[in-house]
């Protein structure tokens, strides 16, 4: 099995029972666990925190001792939190094993960002990376399926079926990335943590998790828009899901193929900033509109949301991999990692008060903030490039990653930057 299919494999097995579990975990944790949602609110919201703060020295680990190594040991490390979760049932213990539930997760996803840096050359990485993230959307919609079983029957051994099953996958997953080869940066130089100086590249990341607020746009505030500005009937959200979901299976690697190199990235992040900028003006069109007018104008709008998505996904993923040192991609990939934290923890709050509060306005306020952000990300990128040698400490030509036991995919030399 190639490097590429065992990655796939890897991100399938985890997908599916994070479906189910997304779909269903809070109706666990209060109803069976007992806890308030309030409660369950601080403690996910707390422990994300935590994940994304343990991202940068998970990732220097996977650097310094093996990103496979460490992939193995965080996806059992979270295969266990979840088996924890069945036997929780107070608020300390909760909170406990959902930050170490979420210091897995991010850990885990900055040594496979690694991996696909250390296994994949430059030029396939993105449309690899398209790739997992089409599976991962399957996954997650096969696991949804599931997740709405458990809520059908919305009995406690429903949910502890969904627990276990996820917690299943990441031993699978573990299983399969063991059959990849190591990588293991020689990293040179001083600063251990040298992402953490870098001010460019933390620029970038900023942007980049500013333009990644579309993710609580479509799970939190599209819904909520939905029920108290439209008449549209409430079954469309399950709609606008499967539109989503859909498209990024469907087209996200068709939409990477234009990605080759950090100037054809900032072009697609700048497409994807104005397709979101559009998406949001559609979204606003549907209030005060009939129950019909309003379903269509919902539908139009999640299709150019969706695609301005998977633009800014491909150039992101380019942008991130193409700015980080080759000796230091699990560092850097766990802060760049950050801004999908940061869009859960602060993209709630901000955007049901900017969309539910200041309505059509409020939307085209959010649809200047991604076009401005997008528009940023040019500068940012040319700062960063200017700038990469002085900022991280070390040349490239300082920078050796070793992979060993290799099979599959041919391993990528250090990019020259």
């Amino acid at each position: 099995m190639g490097t590429t299919k065992r990655l796939a494999v890897a991100q399938v097995a985890n997908s599916v029972g994070d479906g189910a579990f997304y779909v269903s975990s809070a109706l666990y944790f209060t109803r069976v666990v007992g806890l308030s949602p309030t409660q369950v609110g601080f403690a996910l919201t707390l422990a994300w925190a935590v994940g994304a703060v343990a991202g940068v020295p998970l990732g220097h680990l996977a650097d310094r001792f093996g990103a496979k190594r460490l992939a193995v040991v965080l996806a059992v490390v979270t295969a266990g939190a979840l088996a924890s979760f069945l036997v929780v049932r107070s608020l300390p213990a909760f909170l406990l094993i959902a930050a170490v539930y979420a210091c897995g997760q991010s850990g885990l996803q900055a040594a496979r960002q690694a991996l696909l840096a250390g296994l994949v050359e430059p030029g396939r990485r993105t449309r690899v990376r398209a790739l997992l993230q089409s599976v991962l959307n399957a996954g997650l919609a096969v696991g949804a399926g599931l997740g709405g079983v458990a809520l059908h029957l919305d009995a406690a051994e429903a949910y502890l079926v969904v627990f276990a099953v996820d917690a299943l996958g990441f031993l699978v997953a573990a299983a399969v990335l063991w059959g990849l080869p190591e990588v293991v940066a020689a990293v040179s130089g001083p600063r251990r943590l040298g992402v953490l100086r870098d001010r460019p590249y933390a620029l970038v990341a900023l942007l980049n998790a500013v333009l990644l607020l579309y993710m609580p746009m479509l799970s939190l505030v599209v819904p909520l828009w939905i029920v108290e500005r439209t008449d549209a009937p409430t079954w469309i959200v399950g709609v606008l899901f499967v539109v989503n979901t859909g498209a990024v299976v469907v087209g996200q690697v068709r939409m990477a193929r234009g990605v080759t190199d950090l100037d054809t990235a900032v072009r697609s992040v700048r497409r994807g900033g104005v397709l979101l900028l559009v998406g949001c003006g559609v979204f606003a069109l549907s209030a005060d509109t009939g129950a019909w007018v309003a379903v269509a104008v919902l539908v139009a709008a999640a299709a150019v949301q969706v695609v301005g998505e998977m633009a800014h996904g491909a150039g992101s993923w380019e942008i991130g991999f193409g700015l980080a040192p080759a000796d230091r991609q699990g560092q850097y990939q766990g802060f760049y990692g950050t801004g999908t934290a940061v869009a859960r923890t602060v993209g709630p709050l901000l955007l049901t008060t900017l969309v539910l509060g200041g309505g059509v306005v409020g939307w085209l306020v959010l649809g200047a903030l991604f076009l401005t952000a997008a528009l940023a990300m040019g500068p940012a990128v040319r700062w960063s490039r200017r700038t990469s040698r002085g900022a991280t400490g070390v040349s490239t030509s300082d920078t050796q990653v070793h992979s060993s036991g290799y099979h599959g995919d041919r391993p990528a030399c250090p990019a020259t930057r």
